[in-house]
């Protein structure tokens, strides 16, 4: 154990190295908090917290009655210079990917709206409520800006495929960048609502702003993620053989 190391944040990260070796397996019922308190020898106390912790980043399950189970693995989405869809990143990992509409209005711009999309107050804007699910358990709530002007008409089928690449297909804009901004919230009513987790529960949330070959902004969108089943992939190219970091 490490040197200002607490007993449960070690045992944490041995149960974590076991599952990540696969010593325990997907689905595998891990050893009892009793079991692990002899292994350890620590206290139930100090077990269980360890537990909590897994269960709570999702490497873990707890069923009642029954004990405690290796998770399923998190899904693996690519945040830098990809164009891979949603479907295509969820498939290529043996899952099923669905995206679902929960609601498309039109409402005018607000002050944030204006701010992030350079367009006038009160103008016109498409606002697209989704779920992205892999193997029918939902990811991601997300909710995404496009001016009138941009995409006049987005419907049903535009949103539950790719955003993007109807925007190139049938309204002939091409996305050129990205940028995000990544933090920690906790699950309000709504998102806890739509994600199928428990009120306060960490969330990963990405707000994005896309432009066009013409640097205009095409997207703002506003995305939350359950951190019991998201990790990022961020990729990072250097260029030329220079040694300064």
């Amino acid at each position: 154990m490490k040197k200002n190391q607490s007993l449960h944040a070690h045992i944490k990260n041995e149960l974590l190295s076991r599952i990540k070796s696969n010593q325990y397996k997907k689905g595998e019922k891990i050893p009892t908090e009793l079991e692990l308190c002899e292994q350890f020898n620590v206290s139930r106390t100090t077990v269980r917290a360890a537990l909590n912790q897994l269960t709570l980043e999702g490497y873990l399950e707890r069923v009642q009655g029954r004990g405690t189970f290796v998770a399923d693995k998190k899904i693996n989405q690519t945040l830098t210079q990809t164009v891979k869809r949603y479907v295509d990143q969820i498939e290529v990992q043996g899952k099923t990917a669905e995206i679902i509409l929960v609601n498309l209005s039109v409402i005018p711009a607000t002050e944030i709206i204006q701010k992030h999309l350079d367009v006038a107050l009160n103008d016109p804007i498409q606002r697209i409520e989704r779920i992205r699910k892999a193997n029918n358990a939902p990811t991601q709530y997300e909710i995404s800006y496009i001016p009138w002007k941009i995409a006049p008409g987005i419907n049903q089928l535009h949103a539950e495929t790719s955003l993007y690449q109807s925007l190139e297909k049938d309204y002939n804009v091409f996305l050129k960048k990205t940028t995000e901004f990544v933090e920690i919230v906790l699950a309000d009513e709504t998102t806890s609502d739509y994600l199928g987790c428990e009120l306060g529960s960490p969330c990963f949330y990405i707000e994005t702003i896309a432009e066009d070959k013409d640097g205009e902004k095409i997207e703002y969108s506003q995305s939350y993620f359950r951190g019991d089943r998201t990790n990022f992939v961020i990729e990072r190219y250097y260029p030329g053989n220079s040694n300064e970091n």
